[in-house]
């Protein structure tokens, strides 16, 4: 189940509302729970469970921990708890990978597993491995109820793609949480926004990706492609991002931030800084910090930020180029903390933005290749290995023409800060007070409309 589909819309989550807010309470947990599993049950009927597993592991090692705190045990217990979650998601992800290479490196002919990728597990084994090791450095304490451990651990809003939330960011929430109309109209403000960033807009971009594939190629249809596929890639990521915290917001939980407008920035580590802002928090705390962070050697400090990044990348995928997207940003944040970032700080802004907007562009095309020779094509295709022109490329920028310029700018802050400035005077609030609701309103009638008249698209961040 997908929030982007009409049996979510109208039967599951009128369902889910209307039970979560006619109960007592002490039993808001347990209807959350109930529907998270049946949500997840719906889209993988055998690996919900993992989920089981996964909450029932966590909760007992942090008990053991909280209970057994600076002895060698406490510290037993934390790998112990690790090695579970890393097992899970090694075999269900890297399995086949590994031994993939393995065949390729020494001409073997291990058979692979064959075992399907669970959705959403790169997401929740973080989340419950940053709870026990919250724990065991005395962040955060255990908790003791095994059903609001499992309601963390599977809350459907942010179950399958994010944000990352930690235990201690909806600690207090799980046990009381406020419920108000604001909370409500905004919640449902966030979700209508970020479903119509995917759907109006990200499953647009996907088409034009896809028609580009079977389309008369040119260098300049080769760079429609690409400007296409990164402002797909954003639009349904964080669109998804939006869905998931207005969801939240709707059931008294505040998740975190995920994206921050990142292609207005002007230096790739800015970039990260805005982009999947939770996983980026979660490798800084959980392996660069204890890696040693920067307050090593110099080149200590280098061989830190390759595994993150290589670790970055794995954790997006099982394949080589994931490892090369998570390398290629590795060196890219080396060099500009060796030299690049002073040479940026004197060229303009606008070189600062080319310079992000171009190399963020080579990357989802690294990101986005189904293998090396496709990835070879690409990027031989973007700079002159076609005709600079072709028909289908004056058709296809006439028909996508005016949505990519809308997407363009929705991708930026300008229509933020300018309705809130507008917003902001005395005739702004007069007219905000029904313009926003109605605004709402068309919205969500306009992406139904397009959910029954189309197709079924998965959010790409599903396979991770």
């Amino acid at each position: 189940m997908v929030f982007s589909s009409i049996s979510f819309l109208f039967v599951f989550l009128p369902i889910v509302l209307a039970l979560y807010y006619l109960v007592p309470r002490a039993l808001k947990n347990y209807i959350l729970l109930a529907s998270s599993l049946f949500f997840y049950f719906v889209g993988e009927p055998i690996y919900v469970i993992l989920l089981v597993i996964s909450s029932i592991s966590d909760y007992f090692h942090s008990i053991y921990i909280e209970s057994h705190r600076g002895s060698r045990g406490a510290k037993i217990a934390l790998i112990s708890s690790i090695i579970v979650n890393l097992a899970m998601l090694g075999f269900f992800k890297y399995a086949d990978f590994f031994i993939g290479s393995i065949n390729d490196l020494l001409g073997t002919t291990i058979p692979l597993t064959g075992v399907a990728l669970p959705i959403g597990i790169s997401f929740f084994t973080f989340q419950t491995m940053s709870y026990t090791i919250d724990v065991y450095r005395g962040e955060a304490r255990a908790e003791k109820n095994l059903a609001t451990f499992a309601t963390f651990v599977c809350l459907f809003p942010q179950l399958i793609a994010g944000p990352i939330v930690r235990y201690t960011d909806i600690a207090e929430e799980l046990r009381t949480r406020k419920h108000d109309l604001d909370g409500l109209y905004l919640g449902i403000r966030r979700f209508v926004f970020g479903l119509a960033k995917k759907v109006l807009i990200a499953d647009a971009m996907g088409e034009l990706c896809d028609i580009f594939r079977t389309s008369e190629s040119s260098v300049v249809f080769y760079w429609l492609y690409v400007v296409a596929l990164c402002l797909q890639i954003y639009f349904d990521f964080s669109g998804y991002s939006d869905m998931a915290i207005g969801l939240g917001r709707i059931f008294g939980f505040s998740f975190p931030e995920n994206f921050n407008y990142p292609f207005v920035s002007r230096s790739i580590t800015e970039f990260w800084r805005r982009w999947h802002m939770t996983l980026g928090t979660w490798f800084r705390d959980y392996l660069y910090i204890p890696l040693g962070g920067n307050r090593v050697s110099k080149l200590r400090w280098f061989v830190n930020i390759a595994i993150v990044w290589a670790a970055t990348g794995l954790w997006h995928g099982a394949a080589w180029n994931f490892v090369l997207w998570g390398v290629m940003f590795g060196v890219l944040l080396i060099l500009e903390k060796l030299f690049l970032l002073k040479f940026l700080e004197k060229a303009g802004a606008f070189i600062r933005h080319l310079y992000v907007l171009v190399l963020v562009a080579l990357s989802f095309v690294v990101f986005n290749a189904a293998d090396l020779t496709q990835l070879a094509s690409d990027v031989k295709g973007m700079f002159g290995g076609a005709p600079l022109w072709s028909s289908d490329t004056g058709y296809y920028l006439c028909s996508y023409g005016v949505l990519l310029i809308v997407a363009i700018i929705g991708a930026t802050p300008i229509c933020k800060k300018l309705w809130n400035r507008f917003a902001a005077t005395e005739p702004g609030k007069k007219v905000s007070t029904f313009a926003e609701p109605l605004a709402v309103c068309l919205l969500l009638a306009a992406v139904t409309a397009y959910l029954v008249d189309g197709s079924f698209s998965p959010f790409l961040y599903f396979r991770f």
